[in-house]
């Protein structure tokens, strides 16, 4: 329950993660205000791009029965280089220096080769995002809340980026959309988690697989783009649908001695499938997104018992909605979600409500924004609950 004194405690720092934050974003503003995306190079065909985005961000939890604590860091520091030398190919890198953990000082996350030279169609190769969950695929520039719900966060079943062959494409009107992957894709494996990595920031005991999906979106009244937030007001709608399959390939399997987890809480996966259905729509100043995902998952330890996993296998259930008013259009938005989890594992359904404001200075490039997030029988523990404040300032270039 939030009780009176823990409201005071997290509208307490919650002013001060203000102040701040405050004096960071005015210098980000003053700093770069005229900064829309730097072309560095240009000469037909050829060019030479370079931009970023800076997220600093102030996080407060309070857990019930707990200490709480606070910390303000970079929560993405993430520049990018992007070029062609030659007509309808390019390529792109991006690496994040402020999500990098352990011996990962840098992490890679956009890195990939691109062909555009066929009608409606894009062919990639390297490290992209895999085509699951609209969620994940809209940037974490522009989304309402400030993380991902359950259906977007790759510690909970939706793939990461993935190393291999990406191919997307529309139609001519462009109200059907798709996507096909082929790639290699790892799991941290972790018995309260179900982790997708990219393999090229893999650490020494992930297990390593073979991923194989796709998906198919329909917009009924024209291409609606993975952005939330309505600053146009023309009404828009879509709705999704994608499945993959991810299987082990048996070369990393630390955790796993004759067939026995041996792993302290880390069993191999051996197999995982998954399945989304998600909408959207924007209109009239409101924007809202709904997604369910599924992912039928087994261990190799067929006995294994221990967070999500019960006998070896788990089914692991989230869906999430969320949704904003421009209170004040282009300006100030409104924003709130519910979202759930649950497992084969579980003693209870993981719920966590959301409540948040978003100030645009210029739209989804310069903004700051306050989410406060309510989580009931965290990890599926009945009585686990926490209270959580998110306050970021972000700018892109």
């Amino acid at each position: 329950m939030v009780t009176l004194s823990v409201v005071k405690k997290i509208f307490g720092k919650g002013m001060v993660a203000f102040g701040i934050l405050g004096f960071v974003f005015s210098a980000f503003w003053v700093a770069g205000a005229d900064a829309a995306g730097i072309t560095v190079y240009k000469d037909g065909d050829k060019y030479v791009k370079m931009g970023g985005r800076i997220q600093v961000q102030y996080y407060y939890e309070d857990p019930d029965g707990g200490e709480s604590t606070d910390e303000i860091d970079f929560r993405r520091l993430r520049p990018y280089i992007e070029g062609s030398i030659h007509k309808d190919w390019k390529g792109k890198f991006q690496w994040d220096m402020g999500g990098a953990t352990g011996d990962n000082e840098i992490a890679i996350k956009d890195a990939y080769m691109q062909y555009m030279g066929f009608k409606n169609m894009k062919i990639t190769l390297g490290n992209a995002n895999f085509p699951f969950s609209r969620e994940l695929l809209t940037s974490s520039k522009k989304t309402q809340l400030v993380e991902r719900t359950f259906v977007g966060d790759h510690n909970y079943g939706t793939p990461d980026r993935s190393l291999g062959l990406h191919i997307t494409g529309t139609n001519d009107d462009k109200k059907w959309e798709y996507a096909v992957s082929a790639t290699s894709a790892s799991i941290d494996p972790d018995d309260g988690k179900l982790d997708f990595d990219t393999p090229v920031n893999r650490n020494g005991d992930f297990n390593e697989g073979w991923m194989f999906g796709g998906r198919v979106d329909f917009h009924p009244l024209g291409y609606l783009k993975k952005s939330q937030g309505d600053f146009k007001r023309e009404t828009k709608a879509t709705i999704g649908v994608g499945a993959f399959v991810w299987d082990n390939d048996d070369d990393n399997n630390d955790n796993t001695v004759g067939g026995v987890d041996i792993g302290a809480g880390k069993p191999d996966v051996d197999s995982v499938t998954g399945f989304e259905v998600s909408a959207a729509f924007r209109g009239a100043g409101f924007s809202v997104d709904g997604q369910y995902n599924f992912f039928d998952t087994e261990t190799i330890d067929s006995s294994f018992t221990g967070g999500i996993y019960k006998d070896g296998e788990t089914d692991l259930e989230n869906w999430a909605i969320e949704g904003g008013y421009m209170a004040v259009p282009d300006k100030l938005e409104v924003v709130a979600g519910y979202q759930s989890q649950d497992a084969d594992g579980y003693a209870e359904e993981w719920t966590r409500t959301s409540f948040g404001l978003n100030y645009f200075i210029k739209k989804h490039d310069i903004k700051v924004q306050a989410t406060y997030r309510i989580g009931k029988d965290k990890d599926g523990v009945d009585g686990n609950d926490l209270d959580e404040i998110f306050v970021q300032a972000q700018y892109v270039f």
